[in-house]
Parts: structure tokens; C-alpha cells; sequence
């Protein structure tokens, strides 16, 4: 598949967005690790804004500003929300209140714990009627959903948003499913070869390469790809800021998404 990749948006620990993480991707050293801050969803009506969790408050900030970067329509664009986890702050709650003598979940908590959560936030922040996937593909959602968004944009020859997003699960669970910190990225994946562009894509997806992922060679930022699913994306991130030719290797559980860029 060939694309072109109009923009990029990160928030994570030391990266806290597109423009401030170029010059420590490029050079590891700078990076130093920091809080995770989410901006005010100001897209949202208040109502929405008030019940939106921390889940939600990240992946929609990355959008928000891989949009911006982008000059484009949120409310035009498909999009695909891609999540290990989900919201599992709020699962933990309800859990806890089902343990509880009198059991009574809130209606919010309830449609909180869905996995669309996020991107239902961003139609209804956006007023848009166009398609928005969700899902949940484990330690391989950053690239399963990547090779998602692709074959929607190339099929369907429309840009495609995608968003890449985890957050730490407190409580029981978070004993099990180990997510140190918070991280996300989106991208816009358009298959106009024409237009302006951070870089050009080839993508193949082969079925022989059994979950091969590449990792910075960083010892910092490659226990930081470790700590998060969506942090997966930071070998590309990397390719990407250096603005080199390259390629790198994406996981996606049954097989590996090899992901060349060329940039403009």
C-alpha cells in the first residue's frame, strides 16, 4: 500500500507533543521523563467534557492536534481508535461497586467502560457522521490498528485518522496488565500522493514474520516502548523525526506490518 502521512501527534512521558519530541527522537539523549499533562477538551459540550475520562482526554488530544497540523475537517475524516487497555480505571471502579453490599454503577461509569468510549467522544465532539473504528488488538494495537486505518484509507481512497492510545490500569488488574505510563500518537493516513505531506509510505504486510516489532536502540526510550502498547510507535516516530529514508517493523500479532517511509 502506498500512502502519504500528513501529520504526526505524540503525548507521552518527556514528549508532550509532536513539535517538542522531534529534537529528543532524534537524539535520545535529550529525553528526559516528565508527566503525562492533558490539555481541556475544548471540542467537547460541557455535559461531555464533565464525563469524559483520562483515557478518553488523551486520545482526543492527539487527534486534536494531529487535525490542526494537518488543516483538516475532523468531522470529514474516518477515523480508527486502536487501545490495548481501554479505560481501565473506570473497569476497576465498577468492579470494586459490584464487591459492594449495595451495587450501583453510574450510568457514566457504564458507558465509560466501552471500548468505543474515545471515539464516540470524538463524533459527538465533532458532530461527525463518518465512520469511527475501535480496537483492541493487546500488545499488537498499535500496529494492527495502523495496517487498519491504511487498507481503510487505500480502499476506500479517503484520509483516515488514526489514533493509538493506553493508559495504566490501577487496581487488581493493573497487577496483571502492567502499564507503567500513559502514551499516544496519531497520525493521518491519506492516499494522495500528491499533496503535502510528512512523508511518503510503502506498507506490505507479511504473514511470515511472526511479531517482529522494532524497538529504539536507546536503552531510555526502548523501556519506554515496553511500558506502553501505543509506545510501540516510537521506532517510527524516531524514522519519522530524523527524516530519513528507512524502514521498520510493526507487530500485528499474526503476522508484521513493515512500514518504509520516504520523506518529503
Amino acid at each position: 500500500m502506498h500512502l502519504s502521512l500528513r501529520a504526526v501527534a505524540v503525548r507521552g512521558p518527556g514528549l508532550p507533543c509532536w513539535d517538542a519530541a522531534i529534537p529528543v527522537l532524534r537524539d535520545p539523549a535529550l529525553w528526559t521523563d516528565g508527566p503525562v499533562i492533558l490539555p481541556p477538551l475544548t471540542a467537547l459540550p460541557r455535559n461531555e467534557r464533565r464525563r469524559a475520562g483520562p483515557i478518553s482526554r488523551l486520545a482526543l488530544s492527539v487527534a486534536e492536534e494531529v487535525c490542526a497540523q494537518a488543516g483538516m475537517d475532523p468531522a470529514a475524516l474516518s477515523a480508527v481508535f486502536s487501545s490495548s487497555n481501554g479505560d481501565g480505571g473506570v473497569i476497576d471502579s465498577i468492579l470494586h461497586t459490584l464487591t459492594a453490599p449495595d451495587v450501583a454503577v453510574s450510568p457514566t461509569q457504564f458507558h465509560n467502560s466501552v471500548h468505543n468510549a474515545a471515539a464516540g467522544y470524538w463524533t459527538i465532539g465533532h458532530g461527525s457522521i463518518s465512520p469511527a473504528t475501535a480496537l483492541g488488538c493487546f500488545d499488537w494495537s498499535f500496529g494492527a490498528g495502523f495496517l487498519n486505518a491504511a487498507a481503510e484509507a487505500v480502499t476506500e481512497n479517503h484520509p483516515v485518522l488514526f489514533v493509538a492510545y493506553d493508559m495504566p490500569i490501577p487496581g487488581p488488574i493493573g497487577t496483571v496488565r502492567v502499564t507503567p505510563v500513559s502514551f499516544a500518537c496519531a497520525f493521518i493516513l491519506d492516499p494522495d500522493l500528491n499533496g503535502p505531506a510528512v512523508a511518503r509510505l510503502t506498507l506490505t504486510y507479511d504473514a511470515s514474520m511472526d511479531d517482529v516489532t522494532d524497538l529504539p536502540a536507546d536503552p531510555a526510550l526502548r523501556a519506554l516502548a515496553l511500558a506502553n502498547p501505543a509506545a510501540r510507535s516510537l521506532a517510527f516516530l524516531m524514522l519519522l523525526a530524523l527524516r530519513k529514508a528507512g524502514y521498520v517493523h510493526a507487530g500485528c500479532l499474526n503476522g508484521t506490518l513493515c512500514m518504509e517511509t520516504l520523506p518529503c
